[in-house]
């Protein structure tokens, strides 16, 4: 099978996003050929280089999203009327789609709360999603025909960069905004938040001039499979539709959810939120409506595509895939483990209030004089730098040096430590120094620590954010966020009884190994792949090296659209009997795996 994978920011460059997942996922199916369609974030991410590549690679073709060089097309009269009628239309529904938002205009789910769990807790499993995320079928279809059109436009006629940049486009935004009905965030939009809004659609937008939907492109591919929504899955919206490719997406963070978290109110306008939401739900919308199959990390993540108008039909649930064999030797040997010590590992940054862990450990000493805590981290940028300086400091006003109890002068029971040091070298010896890991993060996707201190057989304390209940799955214990002493009984809990930290050590470790293992998650998308290839036709004619066509160089398809069995006859008053046609069955064979 040809796979098509497309990424942003990440695989193939040795720096970015999702890269270790995707190498490990081309890696582990090497019975199929895969084609790189990848998109740059940076000069430094392009100038860093790519990650060795496997044989199974056949070819790599990449795009810069960070710069848009003037292509040099020139539109005559007829392309710019096209540009003006499809830009336009995009526009409209851009700023009529907040006002079809039953929860009001500029309402970006999420912005209250971090978290997203605010917003879908009025939701639930109901399934009714469809009108409040992505508006209604006639907004849908009216925001895929203008991005189609202006695909076919840059088909047609060439590339769309100084068309997207150009006055006429940010003219079109204002008479959008200013038409009749439009909602009042969109009516006070001012020229630099239309300028704004206007070089954001242009980033967002730029695969729609790439030459990747040919038969030499993605075109040629069985599959494609994009790392992420937004921006990354615009190449496979467009493969599907010049080429019938069928599309999955895979998400394990949200794009639009990220999206609502980046602009937040204290750095982004009003009116430039609020029109920016409007086109990532419509673009969302438009690619959880037309993908074969949608795949996502956890239930939080399912909860905010189903909000976002995906199908529940059409959602899978793949767990990412981690290494467990540096773990390994952690996790049979639990003993070794201090019995006393708490391990926090992480990114330092506020969302890991790691202020609360601070002050859930003084608790913690009240109880338990012989207690430690050791935190393992680094902190990027300098926000994190001053966040980190800010805990030293509390860490050192809770935690004064004492000559009496079991410490000596100078020896503060809280350590900040980094990784590589002489007392834990690697991320496994930081779990391994401890008898508890603890999470205290207010924010959290999928507590990838967690799973990691789950591999080494670990007895863990969290916070109930983002998928933690869902990952530990009754293997630890968990406490709400910003709740000190509750943090503090339960590690104080597992720090005296040694038996249950052993018991749930080892649970914990049986469920990573089943859950969260590469070889699961290789396993689930080779199956995904099959099965999206043998419900959807492949239309191309394959030749062979003289031009002729190749007969039976396509396998039969499983799926036969219609009813296996004709429905029941209506009741007939007494006569003759007869035989109602049989619905013939055609025989299918499965999709080939190597081409």
């Amino acid at each position: 099978m040809r796979i098509g994978l497309v990424t942003e920011g990440g695989y193939p460059y040795v720096s970015g996003d999702a890269g270790p997942w995707c190498e490990r996922l081309v890696r582990g199916l090497e019975q199929h050929q895969f084609d790189l369609y990848a998109l740059s974030r940076s000069r430094r991410q392009e100038d860093g280089g790519w990650v060795p590549l496997p044989p199974q690679v056949g070819r790599v073709r990449t795009a810069p999203l960070w710069t848009a060089e003037d292509d040099g097309v020139v539109h005559g009269r007829r392309a710019r009327r096209r540009f003006a009628e499809c830009y336009g239309e995009l526009a409209a529904v851009v700023c009529t789609a907040d006002r079809d938002d039953p929860r009001g205009p500029g309402h970006p789910a999420g912005l209250a709360d971090p978290s997203g769990l605010a917003d879908l807790r009025d939701l639930g499993d109901s399934g009714a999603h469809d009108d409040r995320a992505g508006g209604t079928d006639d907004q849908a279809d009216r925001f895929a025909s203008a991005l189609y059109g202006l695909a076919e436009l840059a088909r047609d006629e060439g590339g769309l960069a100084g068309a997207l940049r150009s006055e006429s486009a940010v003219r079109a935004l204002e008479r959008a905004c200013r038409a009749p009905g439009a909602p009042s965030a969109a009516r006070e939009a001012r020229v630099p938040d239309l300028l704004a809004v206007a070089a954001h659609l242009e980033r967002a937008l730029r695969p729609l001039s790439l030459d990747w939907y040919e038969d030499d492109g993605l075109g040629a591919a069985d599959l494609c499979h994009t790392a992420g929504g937004g921006t990354a899955a615009l190449p496979g919206l467009l493969a599907r539709h010049f080429c019938g490719v069928p599309l999955l997406v895979t998400e394990y963070g949200v794009h639009l959810r990220a999206h609502y978290l980046a602009t937040g109110a204290e750095t982004t306008a009003p009116a430039v939120r609020s029109l920016l939401a409007a086109f990532h739900r419509a673009l969302a919308a438009e690619v959880y409506r037309r993908a074969a199959v949608v795949t996502h990390g956890n239930a939080h993540a399912r909860r905010w595509q189903e909000r976002c108008g995906a199908d529940r039909a059409r959602l899978r649930t793949v767990h990412p895939g981690m290494d467990a064999a540096p773990f390994a030797e952690a996790g049979e040997s639990p003993e070794a483990a201090d019995p006393a010590t708490l391990v926090w590992v992480g990114r330092i940054e506020p969302a890991k209030d790691l202020v609360s862990l601070l002050h859930a450990f003084a608790e913690v000493r009240g109880q338990e004089p012989g207690a430690r805590l050791r935190i393992f981290g680094t902190a990027a940028g300098p926000d994190a730098a001053a966040y980190l300086g800010h805990c030293r400091a509390l860490a050192a006003q809770l935690f004064p040096d004492e000559a009496d109890g079991p410490h000596t002068v100078g020896d503060n029971p809280v350590s900040f430590e980094e990784l590589g040091g002489p007392e834990a070298p690697t991320l496994a010896d930081a779990y391994a120094s401890g008898a508890v890991v603890v999470l205290s993060s207010v924010v959290e996707g999928l507590p990838v620590s967690l799973v990691e201190a789950m591999f080494c057989g670990r007895a863990t304390v969290s916070t109930d954010v983002g998928a933690v209940v869902e990952v530990i799955g009754g293997t630890g214990l968990v406490v709400p966020p910003r709740n000190p002493r509750a943090l503090a009984d339960a590690c104080v809990a597992l720090l005296r009884d040694p038996e249950r930290r052993a018991r749930l050590g080892a649970a914990a470790r049986a469920r990573a190994l089943e859950l969260f293992t590469v070889e699961q998650n290789i396993a689930a998308f080779h199956g995904i792949y099959l099965e999206i290839v043998s419900h959807c036709p492949v239309r191309r004619v394959l030749l062979d090296g003289s031009g002729e066509p190749l007969p039976f160089a396509t396998p039969a398809e499983a799926h036969v659209p219609g009813h296996w069995t004709a429905p029941a006859a209506p009741a007939r008053t007494p006569g003759p009997a007869v035989a109602a046609p049989a619905r013939t069955a055609v025989p299918a064979r499965a999709p080939e795996a190597t081409r």
